[in-house]
C-alpha cells in the first residue's frame, strides 16, 4: 500500500505537513524523532488524515493536489 498522509505539529497547531509513504509507521516515526529536515524543528506531530492507494501514481498525484492551492481548500473543507 502507498500512503497520503496529513500530519499536525504538536508545538504550532497551525503548521500542517502533507506527505507520501509507502511504510506510514515508520515514515511518522522519522518526523518525530527529527529524522525530516524540512520540518524537524516543528516535531512532534500528530496524524490527523491518512489514506491508504493501490496504485502508486494514483497517491503520489494526490498528495500533490494536497500542496496544490486548490488541494489546500479541499483538505481544509473535507479532511481536517
Amino acid at each position: 500500500m502507498y500512503y497520503v498522509y496529513i500530519i499536525q505539529s504538536l508545538k504550532d497547531k497551525n503548521f500542517l505537513y502533507v506527505g507520501f509513504s509507502e511504510n506510514l509507521k515508520q515514515r511518522l516515526q522519522s518526523h518525530d524523532w527529527h529524522m525530516t529536515k524540512s520540518n524537524k524543528a516543528k516535531a512532534p506531530f500528530q496524524l490527523i488524515w491518512y489514506c491508504g492507494f493501490k496504485n502508486k501514481k494514483k497517491a503520489l498525484d494526490f498528495e500533490q493536489y494536497l500542496k496544490s492551492s486548490s488541494g489546500f481548500a479541499f483538505r481544509n473543507k473535507r479532511l481536517i
